[in-house]
């Protein structure tokens, strides 16, 4: 009603204005009544934990074609739904993040994953740390090994050279202390290494100090020994600690571990495994172990039965990736003795690379199979199963370039996924095969195909690896540890939950943008 005393013009034209914004709002329809089956559906199945959250989402598109979607597709279970839900709304939280703000988003992380010095309590797990570094995330609360070099390679092209020098330092000094580089900065860690990439982050040091120099070929060659350590043992059983002899006496080098108990980090786990497996206890442990200095823990690459993980036998295969990797340490060992004139070093490392790398092309080459391959040592032939370790060779450049070209080949053919590299061709429900994705594999693909003329294979990889991260980081607004290749989603398997961090994530993607810039804003799906 409208009171009286007011003229009535004024009384008309309010009169208008009321009939004008109830009719306006009549035409408003609400989230519930746009959308209705939909609507219900994604508030009674709690798609979202607030109800909220999806009335304040933007639709990518008109209501009615949605919903003639909806009607066509109808979502038969909660996660045919989510994912139709974030194909077509933007919604607040969940997928409002911007693919192309993915680099800023990373050089943004990097002060977050720093951590200063370390002095460790006493009865601390954590080692002394002299200098600050960088740690991947999440429940990985210390510097790992293999991870720190797919990290670098982001800092490198992020302005944190500084970074890598103080790592680098870290490394040294480890080194110094302990005769290795273990597999992370924790005394339970202490009696494993993981993937020796100690060398070629020196490649990436911009540090000139002569003495720096010297300083740290003596940590590079005192890496080696440790990895060598076993030469002066191999027995009539072929192997001892990580060497193994192959048939014509050349020696090789395998995973494993100084211990033969539980893992302190996976005790309960380590005990259930070797329940399973039966036989000696310390025989699994020591398998157990062994995956884990591999990094790839686990792996069919290491399962007698890719299904079943009580039937690792680590310790028993000669792996790709690890002689290709100390290949390229004696290479870089022998450049740096070249460098500060000592020439019977550079004789001794260059004559152990030469030997190595005949050994690699005689055992672990399948010219055949156009692949490199693992070499198990018991049954004295390649394993079957088909890796992204068969890029390594390419990666430290000790392919020829046929080599390179028939490995191209395999991998387009069996390792290729629309959203980048799978890590094997096999489905098992560990962490490192099908459908599965990781950063340090994609990046040891991208260049090592890079460095062997394989440009256009290289870019793919990159471009669809890259598709899988940003789409994830829309939905996310998170870099996670791994990624499933195939579905273009979250990665699965593992011993612990999706870790979000994540450095050698970050690294990769910033060092993939920084060589492809067309790949910025790059989302795409690749059917």
């Amino acid at each position: 009603m409208i009171e009286k005393g007011f003229s009535s013009a004024f009384k008309a034209a309010l009169a208008g204005l009321v009939l004008l914004l109830g009719s306006s709002a009549v035409g408003q329809q609400s989230p519930a009544e746009l959308y209705g089956d939909l609507f219900r559906r994604t508030q009674t199945e709690h798609l979202f934990p607030d109800g909220k959250t999806f009335v304040d989402a933007v639709p990518r598109r008109a209501s009615t074609a949605i919903m003639a979607d909806y009607g066509r597709q109808a979502p038969k279970d909660k996660a045919a739904l989510r994912a139709f839900v974030l194909a077509n709304f933007i919604v607040p939280g969940v997928n409002d993040h911007q693919a192309s703000d993915l680099r800023e988003h990373v050089r943004a992380l990097w002060p977050m994953l720093i951590r200063q010095p370390v002095v460790p309590s006493p009865g601390s797990s954590a080692l002394a740390m002299p200098e600050p570094f960088v740690v991947p995330g999440g429940r990985f609360r210390e510097m790992y090994y293999w991870d720190s070099y797919f990290t670098m390679l982001g800092l490198a092209v992020d302005g944190q050279q500084p970074l890598i020098e103080s790592m680098i330092a870290d490394f040294v000094a480890v080194i110094d202390q302990y005769g290795h580089i273990p597999n992370g900065m924790r005394t339970y860690y202490l009696s494993r290494s993981q993937p020796p990439f100690f060398a070629l982050m020196l490649d990436l040091s911009k540090d000139q100090d002569s003495a720096r120099a010297a300083q740290r070929l003596a940590a590079l060659r005192k890496e080696h020994a440790y990895w060598m350590r076993g030469a002066s043992c191999v027995d009539a059983a072929g192997a001892c600690e990580r060497v193994v002899r192959m048939p014509d006496g050349t020696l090789l080098n395998r995973y494993w571990d100084d211990k033969d108990t539980p893992r302190d980090e996976s005790y309960a786990e380590d005990v259930a495994s070797a329940a399973k497996a039966g036989g000696s206890p310390a025989q699994t442990y020591r398998h157990l172990r062994a995956g884990a200095e591999s990094g790839w823990d686990f792996s069919a690459r290491w399962l007698a039965d890719p299904e079943v993980l009580a039937s690792i036998r680590t310790t028993d295969v000669v792996p790709i990736d690890l002689n290709s990797l100390i290949l390229a340490m004696e290479d870089r060992i022998a450049a740096r003795c070249r460098a500060a004139n000592d020439l019977p070093c550079v004789k001794q490392y260059s004559t152990l690379a030469t030997r190595r790398k005949a050994a690699i092309n005689r055992y672990l080459w399948l010219a055949r199979e156009r692949r490199y391959a693992d070499w198990d040592r018991i049954a004295k032939r390649p394993t079957a199963v088909i890796s992204a370790a068969t890029l390594y060779p390419l990666f430290v450049r000790a392919s020829s370039p046929a080599q390179a070209k028939a490995v191209a080949a395999t991998v387009h053919k069996t390792l290729l996924a629309s959203g980048g590299l799978r890590t094997t061709s096999i489905r098992t429900g560990q962490q490192w095969d099908s459908p599965n994705g990781w950063a340090p594999l994609q990046w040891v693909a991208i260049e090592g195909l890079s460095r062997n003329g394989e440009d256009a294979l290289a870019h793919d990889i990159a471009r669809r690896w890259m598709g899988t991260v940003t789409a994830a980081y829309s939905e996310t607004g998170k870099m996670l540890e791994k990624y499933d290749v195939e579905e273009r989603r979250p990665g699965g398997g593992g011993e612990y939950p999706l870790q979000d961090g994540f450095g050698w994530t970050n690294g990769v993607a910033s060092a993939i943008l920084e060589r492809y810039p067309d790949l910025a804003s790059s989302a795409q799906v690749t059917h």
